[in-house]
């Protein structure tokens, strides 16, 4: 595949103008990109008032500035979340800041949440003309006196411009913004983007270029499914560190619980070290790729055991195979997501998840992906 070789060779670059690079190519090339192929009927997954051709999504810190959502869907992919995104444009870490692991399969990163800013963000999201999924990750700038009314600024920008969105309270690389992770400042967070979620008018979903199916089913419901609560059109989830015990887990489930959000995606980078063979492995930052594998799903794992039904799951964490999310989507994932991925395999990798995929849920038995949600 001529993009996979296009991938293979700019690893020669280093990490971040590599990035760069891949995503100006894509960008350029993505009015030539054939639209992707219908997927299987066992892929698709109704969750968040949404209809997912396949449960297979980007992770942020690809597209952060919202560039390139409906190329990255061409691909393949059956959803897209693009940021961090924060309200003013920051520049982030001192360079260098993105580190390859290729021994571990890995990388380091202590980006710090460079981008253009919500004004920026949103002029592309309200530009779109394709179809698809697009989700919105949100933070808060690194100098703001008000971390919560950030997040509360860039959801009111943001949420009416995209299908879902995600609120970014793990990224190691921004000082004290885990601590919004803290039971109590996690419900104040929560109940600050709940009250400006009511604030807002029934708006065009990014998704489908109309009003998303969420919006037309409005707030009342008398039976919910996974991911169905009352969100009146703009799901919220929380992305939430590895780097959590027990306790940390049962502070974040109740919070969540209590706050009526949508879902939870796990997991963000990790501040562990294990073992590693990299001459990189000494790099401050967060790592992804293969070595965040278990801990995320175990992690997941936790969750979905402290969560109710209702409450959607996104599995993130060293997913490189269509058996890596099969085994997140049995330990309770909905959906599924990667990035790092992408890095060492290309682009081609999409396919061959849901390829793999597929013969999972033929191999134990399973119809749909849905089916499979926690068997594990």
């Amino acid at each position: 595949m001529i993009l996979d070789l296009a991938a293979r060779a700019l690893r020669a670059l280093p990490a971040e103008g590599a990035h760069r690079a891949t995503v100006r190519l894509t960008g350029l090339f993505a009015p030539l990109l054939p639209a992707s192929q219908p997927d299987a009927a066992g892929l698709a997954v109704k969750v968040l008032g949404l209809d997912f051709p396949n449960p297979v999504g980007l992770a942020a810190g690809f597209d952060k500035d919202a560039e390139i959502p409906d190329a990255m869907l061409k691909l393949g992919f059956g959803f897209v979340e693009c940021g961090t995104v924060t309200p003013r444009p920051q520049s982030g870490n001192p360079r260098p800041r993105l580190f390859r692991l290729s021994e571990d399969g890995a990388v380091i990163n202590r980006m710090g949440f460079n981008n253009q800013g919500t004004a920026a963000a949103a002029a592309r999201l309200a530009a779109r003309s394709g179809r698809g999924i697009v989700g919105i990750n949100i933070g808060a700038n690194k100098d703001s006196e008000d971390r919560i009314a950030d997040y509360a600024k860039a959801f009111e920008h943001l949420a009416p411009l995209a299908d879902y969105v995600t609120v970014n309270v793990s990224s190691p690389n921004t000082p004290g913004l885990r601590g919004l992770q803290n039971r109590d400042e996690l419900a104040r967070l929560l109940a600050a983007l709940t009250n400006a979620r009511t604030r807002l008018p029934l708006a065009r979903s990014a998704g489908g270029g109309g009003v998303s199916e969420r919006q037309r089913a409005g707030v009342s419901r008398n039976v919910k499914t996974t991911g169905e609560r009352d969100g009146g059109g703009y799901p919220i989830l929380l992305k939430i560190a590895p780097d959590l015990d027990e306790h940390a887990l049962d502070e974040i489930a109740k919070a969540v619980s209590d706050a009526d959000i949508e879902g939870v995606i796990v997991s963000n980078t990790t501040i562990a070290r294990p073992v590693l063979r990299s001459r990189n492995a000494g790099e401050s930052g967060g790592l992804s790729g293969k070595p965040l594998f278990a801990p995320s799903t175990e992690r997941l794992r936790q969750m979905r055991l402290r969560l109710p039904r209702e409450i959607a799951l996104i599995g993130v964490g060293g997913i490189s195979s269509g058996m890596d999310a099969y085994e997140k989507i049995r330990a309770g994932a909905n959906l599924v997501q990667l990035y790092t991925g992408l890095v060492y395999e290309g682009p081609g990798l999409i396919a061959r998840i849901k390829c793999e995929l597929l013969a999972c849920l033929t191999r134990d038995g399973f119809a749909t992906i849905t089916d499979a949600v926690g068997k594990g």
